[in-house]
This record gives C-alpha cells, sequence and structure tokens, in this order.
C-alpha cells in the first residue's frame, strides 16, 4: 500500500505490424493473434484521490487536457475507485501506438497501489484488456504493452486465457505520423479478408522469427488489406528503396522503420527504441 498522496505507472507504446481478429464470448478472451513492437516511448499515468469538487465522477487529463477515455473509465470502474488520472505521452492518440491501451494499463497499475486494491499483474492487464477491448479502441496492445520487447501474440486474449512469444532483439525505431485512422470503424467493418492476411504474416513470422521478417510481413499485411493513404504507401516505398524496413502502424496512419530508415529516406522521424520490459510503477 502506499502512503504518498499519488502513485505513478508506465506503460510502453506499442505498433502493430499485423494482426487477426479473435472475438469470443467475453473481452477478456476476445482479441488478437499477430506481432509488433513495444516501444521506449509510452503513457505515464499519474492516480491520485479526487478533491470531491466533482463528487463521484473521474477526472482524466491526457498531455493536459480533459478527456474520456472509455477504457480507462473501465479500469476504474471494476477496481471500485474514483480517481484523478493525469496522462503523459508523447505519442499521437489515435495514430497506432496504442496510446488507449497504454493509458488503461498504466492507469491499472497506478491505481491498484495508490487505493491498495490488492489485484495481482495479471488481473490488472485483464481488466485494462477487457477495457481497451470493451471501447473498441484495441485487440492486443495491452497484452503486449504488459510484455514489453518485440512480442507475438500467439493466441488471443488476456492473461489465461492467451499465449504470448517474442522475437530476442532490441533495435532503434523510427516513425512518423500522418494522421489519425478510427480503430473502431475498421474493426466493426467486414474483417475476413483482414484476419486471413494477419494469419498469413504470423505463420511466415514463425518460420523465420526475426525483426526483418516481421517488417517485410507487415508491409505486406498493409498491400493486401488496403488501408494504407498515399502519404503512408509512399513513406514505405521510400524507406524501401533507401534500403531500410518500414511498415505501417495498425492501426493507424503512421510508419515505423527500423534503425535510420525514415532518415535515409528523407524524413525528419521522430526516434525511440523497442522497450524491453512490459509496463511497471514509477515513470520512465
Amino acid at each position: 500500500m502506499t502512503t504518498s498522496t499519488a502513485s505513478t505507472a508506465f506503460a510502453p507504446g506499442h505498433v502493430t505490424a499485423f494482426f487477426s481478429i479473435h472475438r469470443a464470448e467475453s473481452p477478456a478472451t476476445s482479441g488478437s493473434r499477430g506481432a509488433g513492437l513495444a516501444l521506449s516511448e509510452g503513457v505515464t499515468a499519474t492516480v491520485s484521490p479526487t478533491d470531491g469538487g466533482d463528487q463521484g465522477k473521474n477526472e482524466i487529463h491526457l498531455n493536459g487536457t480533459r478527456v474520456t477515455i472509455e477504457a480507462v473509465e473501465h479500469v476504474l470502474s471494476e477496481l471500485r475507485v474514483t480517481a484523478r488520472v493525469r496522462l503523459e505521452t508523447p505519442l499521437t492518440p489515435g495514430a497506432g501506438f496504442g496510446v488507449s491501451g497504454a493509458a488503461a494499463l498504466a492507469t491499472a497499475l497506478a491505481a491498484n497501489n495508490r487505493f491498495d486494491c490488492g489485484r495481482t499483474e495479471n488481473e490488472l492487464v485483464r481488466l485494462a484488456h477487457a477495457g481497451d477491448v470493451e471501447a473498441g479502441t484495441g485487440l492486443g496492445d495491452v497484452v503486449a504493452q504488459a510484455r514489453g520487447g518485440i512480442p507475438i501474440r500467439l493466441e488471443p486474449g488476456a492473461p489465461g486465457y492467451g499465449s504470448l512469444d517474442g522475437i530476442p532483439d532490441r533495435c532503434r525505431v523510427e516513425y512518423v505520423t500522418f494522421g489519425e485512422l478510427s480503430t473502431p470503424d475498421v474493426l466493426s467493418g467486414e474483417t475476413e479478408a483482414l484476419s486471413a492476411a494477419g494469419e498469413r504474416a504470423l505463420t511466415a513470422l514463425m518460420g523465420d522469427p526475426t525483426v526483418e521478417t516481421l517488417l517485410a510481413e507487415g508491409r505486406r499485411f498493409t498491400r493486401e488489406i488496403g488501408v494504407a493513404t498515399p502519404a503512408v504507401a509512399e513513406a514505405i516505398d521510400a524507406v524501401a528503396d533507401a534500403g531500410g524496413e518500414a511498415s505501417m502502424a495498425m492501426l493507424g496512419r503512421s510508419v515505423f522503420a527500423l534503425g535510420t530508415g525514415l532518415t535515409d529516406a528523407g524524413y525528419d522521424p521522430s526516434v525511440c527504441r523497442t522497450h524491453p520490459a512490459g509496463a511497471t510503477l514509477g515513470s520512465e
């Protein structure tokens, strides 16, 4: 139990290269199979009690602006607490970096600590995953963010249901963002062809579990599902022409590359690294 006024937790961002959708009876058992990268840039959540001015209501601020994040509200409701949550991130929400999932997961860890909720790590991950699934903002980010590294989601669902592996590597990551893409809009449409493409990509990656194959299969997945805007497609092609590896972040109008691929292609990208550990108490 913490005796301080607030508790803080960090969850890495996450970019998905490809995925397939698997819906089940409950949000905890629903999710996705696929693979991506946990990022050293993510979301820091600082959780404290409300001052009573807005009784019974949570106060959620993202980078200083009051917002409503359904996945975060779900976590607080399930923990049966009312809190002020301050979220800070350099990542662009809605651009394919798993900001909603990271916010929910970091909030779960910090709130559990601050209010002495007595939940285990797996229980908190399940709450955050279920919140992200119910909100329609993610299907696999949370479990990947809890693990860290370069996670491969072999079976869908939260801990106790899903199964994870990973690529034992670390790398520099560059990314550029061209705007938002509505995850709920894509996930609520026809997804059979998308899932088939994701399954083919996962099979290929498990046959050659390297970051190069991850990016190559991500590019193929992007082409097959047809969600890339001209700016995204142009950036991916430019990195390939420069001899690098790049793909689209699912689901957002962002491109991520290994090494100096986007810099070599003439872009001015943001730079981070893969995050070797998962979400944790404290800030990065």
